[in-house]
Order: C-alpha cells, then structure tokens, then sequence
C-alpha cells in the first residue's frame, strides 16, 4: 500500500502479534496485500492468493508465494488457518467468505478485517450468518473478526449458495460477461461510453487499452475502426482480465489480441500507434489518487511511437493537463459531458503540449 498505510491488515494481524490467536504453518491468505505488519518470516509455508496485480508484486518482493487465483484443487486437505481481506463488493466478499470456511480445515479459525468506513459491521454480520457466532475486536478504525469452520450456528447450505454470488454472468443486453467486483462490473461505465462515442474511424496499427476492464472500451474501439491490426489489454484486476479475454475472443480471427496482467503505472512495453483509456483515480481502500491516472497518461506517452494518438476519458476536475503536455506535442479536448471530459493528445518530440478546445 501506500505510506497511508493499511489499516485493515494492521488489524488482522494484531491478533497474532500479542498472542491472542496462533500463527499455524501452511496457512492461506486470500485478497492479500503486503504491508509492515505482514512479514513472510513469521508465517512459514503461507501461500497468498490476490487479483491485484500491484499487491501480488509486493508480496512477490517480499519473498511470498502468491497465486492471482484460487489455488484449490479437488481433495486437497483443508487450510489449518484461513486469512482474508475482504472487497468492498458485497456480493463478492460474501463468494469470499463462503470460499474461506469451504477451505479451512473442520474447526481451522477463519479470521477476516475490515475498515469501519468499508462497512466492517454488515461484513461481520454477513460472515456471521453462514459462520456461527464470531469474536471480535476493534483496532485502527476496522473490525477484525473470527470464527471456526464447521462449528454449531453456521449455515452451510447458505454459504453453498453465497459461493456462486460473483460467478460471471450476462451484462449490456449480454454483449458482455461480467462479475461483481469488476469495476463498473453492472453496467456500461458512462465515461467510458463518452469515449467510445468520440472515437473515431481512421485509428489502425497496434493498439492498447490500459485499464482495460471487462474488455468494454476494447472492442468499442475494434468495432469501430477495422484499422486496428493489433491489441494489447492491460489490467491490473486478475479476474477482469479473464472477461476481457472472453469478450474480445470473437475479434481473434481478424486482430491480435493480448492480454497482460499488470500495473499500468510501472509502465508498458512500447510501439503502439494507438492508446485508450479510462484510468482508474481511487485506491482499493476508496481514496481519490489522481496520481494513478497521471502515471498512465505518462506510460502512454512512453509507449506511442511518435504520431501516436492517445484517447482519454476522465472526470472533469482531475488535474491531468500537466501531465498531457509533458508527454505530449499536441492535446485537445474533445468533449465534456455529465462531469467528465474526453481528450486527444498526439506523441511528438520537441514542443510542449498545445492545448485546443473545441
């Protein structure tokens, strides 16, 4: 995380630190994130799962093994302990904690954190419910709480049922498969629907959507220019990425088509005539970090050959001018529409950005 810190793993682990319950080896951590209070020396044999591409490199860093997916198989033996931060999503942490107790051991301790402002109380009563009685403690404005598998009160059958909660399933009329947890997982993201509508026609060569989601501003962008030779998608969210690779495969005879799971603000491999995107601006806790959004306007300047164009989307009020014209010879605004703006820059080497309103 970042130097604010995380709050939400600080509190499951303080458990552990003074002792009230035990560290056991070989034990899972799903939707894991790296931070102070986590250290790989104290934990032998955890194995970490997380869709998060920036949190799986700094478990990675740190020595942790980490899956992007769910590493259970059929028969294998139940976790001795089971760790989890659970989304936001509450259709998706209820999937979470039925997978969790489906994958301790009878009578392992599930233990779970969540940040007040995140809804830590529905979290705890929802965990409850399919969980049996729970114990709980409150640290750094979360809630962590605990309960063992298999133990009289819980609800197996509704946790059977809570499990398929963030299967994939049909959006947009069924023109897309999505899941909840995605972003804008529902519906079609208006931003980027503002964006797919100014695209234009004469776009061709290689191309990348950065933040590419369940795939939407993709195939916008290969229906409406048969230019586009290839693309590239790039997603930082494991399990987005799948669905993007299910909803473009029908382009696969004509385009080629890649799919990365990366953090867009490390930066990308470059070549491309053509960039779209609608950078994420908020952290995974919820904090607005326009940074995120600068730091992949400037991996597309690195990326496009000179020439390259750049189609952007962003709220109206976020600061992204600076960055336009330090990486850019020439920006325009397209459009502005229900609070966001659309925006042209053009790769070019020499000039400062110069800005054109329309």
């Amino acid at each position: 995380m970042s130097s604010h810190g995380d709050p939400a793993l600080d509190a499951l682990m303080l458990p552990f630190a003074d002792g009230t319950l035990a560290r056991e080896p070989g034990a899972l951590f799903l939707r894991a994130r790296k931070g102070a209070a986590l250290a790989a020396g104290d934990w032998p044999g955890l194995d970490c799962e997380t869709a998060f591409r920036p949190d799986a490199a700094a478990l990675e860093r740190a020595g942790i093994a980490v899956a992007s997916e769910s590493m259970a198989v059929d028969g294998e033996a139940g976790r001795p302990l089971v760790l989890l931060l659970p989304p936001r999503q509450r259709d998706e942490a209820r999937a979470l904690f039925a997978e969790a107790l489906s994958r301790a051991a009878p009578g392992a301790l599930v233990v779970a954190s969540v940040a007040n402002d995140a809804g830590a109380k529905s979290a705890e009563a929802d965990f409850a419910r399919i969980a049996g009685p729970v114990n709980t403690r409150s640290k750094h404005k979360c809630r962590v709480f605990w309960a063992r598998a298999g133990q009289p009160g819980g609800d197996p059958a509704l946790a059977a049922q809570w499990r398929g909660l963030d299967a994939p399933r049909p959006v947009a009329g069924g023109r897309f498969l999505s899941r909840p947890g995605v972003f804008a997982w529902d519906r079609i993201d208006l931003a980027s629907a503002l964006l797919a509508r100014h695209l234009p026609t004469d776009l061709r060569g290689r191309a990348a959507d950065l933040g590419a989601g369940y795939g939407y501003l993709a195939a916008e962008l290969l229906e409406r220019s048969p230019g586009i030779a290839a693309l590239d998608a790039f997603e930082a969210d494991a399990r987005a990425l799948a669905l993007a690779r299910h909803n473009l495969a029908g382009f696969a005879q004509r385009v080629a088509l890649g799919f990365h799971w990366h953090d867009v603000t490390a930066g990308i491999p470059g070549g491309y005539d053509v960039v779209v995107t609608n950078p994420p601006f908020h952290a995974p806790d919820g904090r607005e970090r326009p940074d995120i959004g600068r730091a992949f306007i400037a991996a597309a300047a690195q990326a496009l050959r000179p020439g390259g164009r750049l189609w952007l989307v962003a709220n109206r009020h976020l600061p992204y001018e600076q960055a336009l014209g330090a990486g850019f010879g020439e920006a325009r605004l397209v459009a502005q529409e229900s609070g966001f703006k659309v925006v042209e820059a053009i790769k070019a080497t020499g000039a400062p950005a110069a800005w054109a309103r329309r």
